[in-house]
């Protein structure tokens, strides 16, 4: 059993254990303070003063190791591939495409080595930036300038158009730059040898990989070019995961997404990557292109298909798939065919059938030419005719009107028609009022030169005999009737 005292020891031990594990975590945290100052004190140095610490391509390994590949094997000038190797296993293969990632490293650098020579020289010239936009242009300009204030010195013939040098000339005399410090001034030119070292650095890589697409992707360099095949296989990550690839991806690989800052997008060519910068895509109307991009990812999936299997290393079938291409857009840029014009139908030359009856009779009698029409057309031989205005002026009556009586004479024969409705209506009158009718003219009033107003009976009239005629008569007398 343990005494009080030993237990009160073994608490003292601990602490003390435990003192030390946070002084050796306070000196940890020591470290990473010290760390971080480290990380801040290099963040400070970025501050475009120090050019080796803003550019650090042209010192790293990667970049010594691909160039020294790049000289050894142009300096072979083996155009062809080793037969019966896989094509991932292919050395030359390896170094294409890293070649094509270094050629990227090297834009990016040139950019940032740009941005310098633009910050330190900005303080000599600083309308130059606006006027030159091309980073290794800017750089052969600031180096031929220098300090230099009277540009009519200066020589800019072979670096820039004669257009843009007259607009150099101009605005150089009239901006309100200082010379730069010596110092300042040795840092910008060192910086200007830097960008043209890499621009001729990326040509020599991409001369590289142009002589070697040729062998390894024959098909696809036919179509798009070999500039753009190595591109296409860089960012693929190798010719075999391009021909896995569908042909809309294809068509998107490289494309960068530009923000325009509220701009309208209707005239920015978008959903279209390295196959813009193919000929087949500039050479076309801009209202193809889109169409023109999805034939070429269309056909340069089927090219790096027939590449990845090595079936034809000589690029036959990438040729005709050039030509395909070239003819489709051809087709396409046709004016649509002029439009014939359409005979008309042959005459039919026999007579048509058409029924009569009662109901055409009738069409013909109610839109048939009247009499008065008929006369107002027909004209007189040798007598004028007369009109509404007289002299001749105004609607002529023709042969409506005699010579001399001034009044027009119409025979009013009524048309067939409007007998035929005035027969109809008294059939109908007959049918209504059933049997006998009697006229309303008749009257049961007589007048006599005798007797004047006399009361008589219409319908005894004209009656011979009847029983109404034993009633009325003269000579009728009263009858009587037997009893039996």
């Amino acid at each position: 059993m343990a005494t009080l005292e030993d237990s009160f020891l073994a608490d003292l031990d601990e602490l003390s254990d435990n003192e030390a594990e946070m002084d050796e975590n306070d000196g940890d945290v020591g470290e990473e303070e010290e760390d971080i100052d480290m990380d801040m004190a290099d963040l400070e140095t970025l501050n475009y003063d120090d050019l080796d610490s803003v550019s650090k391509l042209q010192k790293s390994q990667r970049y010594i190791d691909i160039m020294q590949k790049v000289e050894e094997a142009l300096g072979k000038d083996s155009d062809e591939a080793e037969k019966g190797t896989v094509l991932e296993d292919d050395p030359e293969y390896k170094l294409i495409v890293d070649c094509n990632q270094l050629s990227v490293d090297i834009e990016n650098e040139i950019a940032i080595v740009h941005n310098f020579i633009r910050d330190k020289y900005r303080l000599k010239f600083q309308e130059l930036e606006s006027l030159v936009h091309h980073p290794i242009d800017y750089a052969r300009v600031v180096k031929k300038i220098g300090n230099e204030t009277d540009l009519t010195l200066v020589d800019l013939k072979g670096l820039l158009p004669s257009a843009i040098i007259m607009t150099v000339s101009v605005t150089a005399s009239t901006t309100k730059g200082n010379p730069l410090p010596e110092d300042i001034l040795q840092k910008t030119m060192d910086a200007c040898d830097r960008a043209l070292d890499l621009d001729s650095a990326r040509k020599k890589v991409l001369d590289f990989v142009e002589s070697k697409m040729g062998s390894i992707a024959p098909n696809l360099s036919a179509i798009v070019g070999s500039a753009v095949a190595a591109k296409l296989m860089g960012t693929a990550g190798g010719l075999s995961a391009l021909a896995k690839m569908p042909a809309c991806n294809i068509q998107l690989l490289g494309h960068k997404r530009k923000n325009l800052a509220g701009f309208s997008s209707a005239t920015s060519q978008t959903r279209v990557g390295y196959l813009e910068q193919t000929e087949i895509f500039q050479s076309t109307p801009p209202g193809l292109r889109m169409r023109a991009s999805r034939l070429l990812a269309a056909k340069s999936a089927l090219a790096a298909r027939v590449d990845s299997a090595r079936g034809d290393p000589l690029g036959t079938e990438g040729k005709a798939f050039r030509e395909l291409i070239g003819k489709k857009i051809e087709r396409w840029q046709e004016p649509p065919p002029a439009r014939q014009p359409k005979p008309l139908p042959v005459p039919d030359s026999e007579p048509k059938k058409r029924r009569g009856g009662r109901r055409l009779r009738k069409m013909k009698e109610r839109y048939a030419v009247t009499d008065m029409r008929k006369l107002a057309n027909r004209m007189a031989f040798g007598t004028p005719e007369e009109s509404s205005l007289g002299d001749g002026l105004g609607e002529g009556y023709g042969m409506l009107g005699q010579a001399g009586s001034n009044r027009l004479r119409v025979s009013s024969v009524p048309s067939k028609l409007k007998l035929n409705a005035k027969v109809a209506k008294k059939l109908k009158e007959r049918q209504y009022s059933g049997g006998a009718t009697t006229s309303g003219l008749t009257s049961s009033l007589a007048f006599t030169p005798v007797q004047g107003i006399e009361l008589c009976n219409p319908q005894a009239l004209g009656l011979g005999s009847g029983t109404q005629s034993t009633y009325f008569s003269e000579s009728g007398t009263f009858s009587k009737l037997k009893k039996i």
